[in-house]
């Protein structure tokens, strides 16, 4: 039996941290089902017991380290 894993969907700004609200960067899929976001401070925190736990991985921090955008005209 073969069983496919429909891809994860980006994580976008309304996607907050379950333990402190902020914009999430981490989404980890539970084995038993269901899915935990987290920031990316406490996807470090508790990222070891995350991977016992986790059968897949979205991992977006890597979105903390570019440039910010710059404001438009008609955002100044």
């Amino acid at each position: 039996m073969t069983t496919t894993v429909a891809p994860s969907a980006p994580l976008t700004a309304a996607d907050r941290c379950d333990r402190c609200g902020a914009q999430a960067y981490l989404r980890v899929e539970l084995q038993t089902g269901g899915e935990l976001l987290f920031c990316a401070h406490h996807a470090r925190e508790h990222g070891d017991k995350l991977k016992e736990i986790a059968a897949n991985v979205v991992d977006e921090t890597h979105k903390l380290s570019g440039a910010p955008a710059a404001a438009s005209d008609d955002e100044r």
